[in-house]
């Protein structure tokens, strides 16, 4: 083999080792191209099933005057209906109590500052969880509640309407109804409105 031959296959390695290297920067470019359309289009298909998704609907909040609205869905008397069954209670001993107390006004407010249906005191009231004693539902619940209370502590009916007219307390120191005027006109004036309901 002579010079000139050994120059020719140099040659011959050497461009084979330039086009090998040109071929491999073509094919990294043309990788990198693809690789980009390919992340671009992924891109844009993501963002589209993102739109895609319905996002779940979040319920309004109920506002405290909009719960105190519903309670008024119900009438006065379906709410004792309701608060004297979970209680235990004779219907128409609330209705009677609510007929003494403030003749059905919700409204109303005595000199003394009891307030509502069963007109509860404002301290009586947050003892018994009463937000607003003007909200029928609010005031028969804590009402009615009471009431039992009244009737657990006491045992007889005549005392639970006097303790709920005088308080426990004067119930349990003349050990029985007390002497005031007011509070046996009272247990008369319950039981009287009881008997009309039956």
């Amino acid at each position: 083999m002579n010079l000139n031959s050994i120059e020719s296959i140099q040659n011959v390695f050497s461009r084979m080792k330039e086009i090998e290297e040109f071929s491999g920067s073509i094919e990294k470019k043309f990788s990198e191209e693809i690789k980009k359309k390919e992340d671009s289009n992924f891109s844009k298909e993501l963002k589209k099933e993102i739109q895609d998704i319905k996002q779940p609907e979040i319920p309004k909040e109920i506002k405290p005057e909009k719960i105190s609205q519903l309670s008024k869905l119900k009438t006065i008397d379906e709410m004792i209906e309701v608060e004297s069954k979970k209680n235990g209670l004779d219907e128409n001993l609330v209705r009677a109590v609510i007929k003494a107390e403030s003749n059905f006004n919700p409204k109303a407010t005595s000199p003394k500052g009891a307030k509502g249906l069963m007109q509860l005191m404002p301290a009586t009231a947050e003892l018994l969880g009463v937000e607003n004693s003007y909200d029928p539902h609010q005031n028969i619940k804590g009402g009615a509640k009471y009431l039992k209370d009244m009737l657990k502590t006491f045992k007889k009916k005549d005392l639970a309407i006097a303790a709920y007219n005088a308080g426990p307390g004067a119930v349990k120191k003349f050990k029985g109804i007390p002497p005031y005027q007011e509070t046996k006109d009272y247990v008369k004036k319950v039981n009287s409105y009881i008997d009309e309901l039956r």
